[in-house]
């Protein structure tokens, strides 16, 4: 356990030390900031603007901004959240095969399982460090300007978005043990990602798709239940597990 123990403790450090935990930090505080405040400033941003839209014919009407309305603004902003994250944090296993570390730790008698495992639970803390706070502070912030009852099954949202970002993570993990170059694992987690959101617009496999789970506006007015998301997050689960498993006898093969 000390070799793992040692790694796992390498790992937090060098994320403080090269700034990236800082700026996932700062990231995630920031879109949880923002999300309360667009929806706060569009009726004054509207007002302000509704001059330059009259001339253009549009007419200008009072817009009602509730605690939805932050919320649709944290499911809007969180993807590009993700994307941040992914690009910061996808040469996770690529950076250890250039210089030569991972390959330092294992002659000091860590196993290659232990590195997998390791750096999964990296990505997943960090991953739900960011998170949790965005979520925090748009919660925080829209309690204290509205109502959050209002919104249906906010928690469940969020918890199904959350959990759409542990699939992203399970296809870094299983991307970068299969290749060396952190632009291919971000590009190839990006294409699988796009090929479930284009697997959701079908009626009939949309309820089987990952990308159903950044699907929340839906849930979130009432429209839809939890039910219909059941399928696609035993999908997702089960995906994760899956790509995390295979990536073990693949490291384990891998010449480093």
């Amino acid at each position: 356990m000390k070799p793992l123990s040692a790694f796992m403790k390498k790992e937090y450090l060098e994320a403080a030390r090269t700034g990236r935990l800082i700026i996932l930090v700062l990231l995630f505080s920031l879109f949880g900031i923002m999300n309360p405040a667009i929806a706060k400033l569009t009726p004054w941003m509207m007002e302000m603007f509704s001059d330059s839209l009259a001339e253009s014919g549009l007419t200008f009407t009072n817009v009602h901004v509730d605690a939805f309305t932050s919320w649709t603004q944290f499911f809007k902003n969180i993807p590009i959240a993700l994307i941040a994250f992914v690009l910061i944090f996808s040469d996770s296993f690529t950076k250890e095969y250039k210089s030569g570390t991972l390959l330092l730790a294992l002659t000091k008698g860590l196993s290659r399982y232990k590195v997998v495992l390791a750096k999964t639970v990296l990505l997943l803390s960090l991953w739900t460090l960011g998170y949790g706070l965005c979520f925090s502070i748009t919660c925080g912030y829209t309690a204290y300007f509205w109502d959050n009852s209002i919104v249906n099954h906010l928690f469940f949202a969020a918890a199904a978005w959350w959990l759409f970002g542990v699939w992203i993570i399970s296809l870094i993990v299983l991307f970068s043990s299969l290749l060396l170059s952190n632009t291919s694992v971000t590009l190839c987690t990006g294409g699988i990602a796009v090929s479930a959101y284009l697997l959701s617009v079908i009626p009939k496999a949309k309820a089987y798709s990952p990308a159903l789970l950044m699907d929340t506006n839906s849930i979130l007015i009432g429209v839809e239940k939890i039910d219909v998301y059941i399928k696609a997050i035993l999908i997702t689960v089960s995906m994760c597990i899956i790509c995390i498993s295979a990536s073990i006898p693949i490291i384990n093969k891998k010449q480093l």
